[in-house]
C-alpha cells in the first residue's frame, strides 16, 4: 500500500475524522490489524483563513505547496487536501509536485452519478458555494449544482465560528436542515456536504435529501488510490 500524504488542519476537527476513515477503510479492505500508512502535515489554519477572507489565494496556494512538498519529501505517494475550499488553489498547490493527487470533488461526483443523481444541492463555505472552481468541476461531469439562495452568510458563519472550533449546536443543525429543504423544493435530488466539517451536523438521519459527505468519500478514495 502506498503512503498517503494528507494536508490537514483546515480545520483539525475534520482532519481527525479523515484519519479515522482512512484507517477504518484500510482495515475493511485489508482485514486484520491493517491500518493506513499516513503522513499528515497539519497547517495553522488561522493565517490560511485570513488569506481566504482577504482574497489572497496565491499566498494560500504557496503555503499549501510548501506543505505538499514536505509530504512528498517525506515519502508520500498519494496526496490529499483535507478541505473543499482550498481546492480553489489546487493547481498552485501541485506546482512541482510529483505525486498522485486525489481531488475531493471527483469521488463525490463518482458517487452521485453511480446513484443516478444529476441535480444536487451544494453546501459549503461561501467560497465553495459562490466561486466557480467546485461547481465547474461538477458540471464537467454532467452534474447540475444548486446553492442556497438565502442564508449563505449564516451557513458560512456556522462553519467558521462553530464547527471549526468543535461546537455543534442543535439550532445550527436546524438551519442546515432548512437550507437542504429549500434546495429540495428547487429540484435538488441529493445534497453535497461540500465542507469537511458539515458532517458534524448533518447525516442521512436528519437530512431531507440523501447526503454525500465529501470527507468520507474523499478519505475512501485516497485509500483506494493507495491500494492500486
Amino acid at each position: 500500500m502506498k503512503t498517503i500524504g494528507l494536508i490537514g488542519g483546515m480545520s483539525w476537527e475534520s482532519t481527525a475524522h479523515y484519519y479515522r476513515v482512512l484507517n477504518q477503510e484500510t482495515a475493511r479492505l485489508r482485514g486484520g490489524l491493517h491500518s493506513a500508512p499516513v503522513l499528515i502535515d497539519s497547517v495553522d489554519f488561522a493565517p490560511i483563513a485570513e488569506m481566504q477572507s482577504a482574497g489572497k489565494w496565491d499566498g494560500a496556494g504557496d503555503a499549501l505547496n510548501l506543505s505538499a512538498k514536505r509530504l512528498v519529501g517525506a515519502g508520500s505517494e498519494i496526496l490529499g487536501l483535507a478541505t473543499n475550499t482550498m481546492h480553489v488553489v489546487a493547481d498552485r498547490l501541485l506546482d512541482g509536485i510529483e505525486a498522485t493527487f486525489v481531488h475531493i470533488a471527483d469521488p463525490t461526483a463518482d458517487a452521485l452519478l453511480a446513484d443516478g443523481y444529476t441535480k444536487v444541492g451544494l453546501l459549503g463555505t461561501r467560497f465553495t458555494m459562490e466561486m466557480s472552481f467546485y461547481r465547474d468541476r461538477l458540471s464537467a461531469r454532467g452534474l447540475e449544482s444548486l446553492i442556497p439562495e438565502v442564508d449563505r452568510t449564516n451557513l458560512n458563519g456556522i462553519i467558521y465560528d462553530e464547527l471549526c472550533r468543535g461546537i455543534v449546536r442543535e439550532e445550527s443543525r436546524r438551519i442546515y436542515v432548512d437550507a437542504i429543504s429549500r434546495l429540495a423544493a428547487r429540484g435538488a435530488e441529493a445534497v453535497i456536504l461540500g465542507c469537511t466539517e458539515i458532517g458534524m451536523l448533518i447525516d442521512d438521519a436528519v437530512s431531507p435529501l440523501p447526503v454525500f459527505d465529501t470527507t468520507d468519500l474523499h478519505a475512501k478514495a485516497l485509500v483506494a488510490a493507495a491500494l492500486q
